[in-house]
């Protein structure tokens, strides 16, 4: 018997053509069936909305607030009204007036000298124009007689202080005083002050200032004017 079929016919030769789109297709419908969900009507349901119905607003509830009752009348006025005289008479003060016409004489005012009041100026003894001027200090220039004012005031008051008063008030050791006072216009030491450990030292240093000369006065500008000092005095008292 006889094949029938045509050897000429070759099947096998797009075997592999045909395996390959088989795959794709089948992958295509295997992700396909992997991706693919279904929803609950339940889920995706928004609802509608009803226009109709009323919103119901939560008031709070406040507490009235009692206005206070109203102020009482005022008392009622009396029904007679008591006159009383005046026992007092007050004479009443007329004010002329001070408009002038035409016929008016025109005093003339003589010329009125202003007084200058002199006032009290502080210069500090560092920055003086013309420092004032210890006896015996008259010569030299400014900064020499500052320096012989100086020296003169601390030789004076290593002299004049007593310094055992400190041991008689049972004082020990170092001791420091601080002195400040002025040198007015006229050359005269005033305003003087003291600080120190005892008020017996203070009453000391304040004796021993107020013994100084009288000084020719600083000026500033060409005018006597206050000078204030201030003078440390420190001495030790031996044990």
């Amino acid at each position: 018997m006889e094949p029938k079929k045509n050897t000429k016919a070759n099947v096998g030769r797009n075997s592999s053509l045909y395996f390959a789109i088989g795959l794709a297709l089948m992958l295509f419908i295997t992700n396909y069936a992997i991706n693919y969900k279904t929803y609950d009507k339940s889920d995706i349901d928004i609802g509608q909305l009803n226009l109709d119905e009323e919103l119901e607003e939560e008031i709070p509830i406040t507490e009235q607030i009692q206005t206070p009752p109203p102020p009482p009348p005022p008392p009622a006025a009396p029904e007679v009204i008591e006159i009383v005289e005046d026992e007092v008479e007050v004479e009443e003060t007329v004010i002329e007036s001070t408009e002038v016409d035409q016929e008016t004489e025109i005093v003339e005012v003589e010329e009125v000298e202003v007084e200058e009041v002199e006032e009290d100026i502080d210069v500090p003894f560092s920055v003086i124009e013309n420092v004032p001027i210890f006896p015996g200090c008259e010569s030299g220039n400014n900064a020499a007689k500052r320096d012989c004012m100086s020296k003169k005031i601390s030789q004076f008051v290593n002299k004049k202080f007593n310094t055992d008063l400190a041991g008689d008030l049972g004082l020990t050791g170092r001791q420091r005083i601080n002195v400040i006072f002025k040198i007015d216009k006229t050359g005269s030491v005033v305003g003087i002050r003291a600080r120190a450990p005892h008020p017996g030292l203070e009453k000391e240093a304040k004796r021993v200032i107020g013994l100084l000369p009288k000084m020719k006065p600083g000026k500033q500008r060409g005018k006597p004017v206050n000078v204030p000092y201030s003078l440390p005095i420190i001495f030790q008292v031996q044990d």
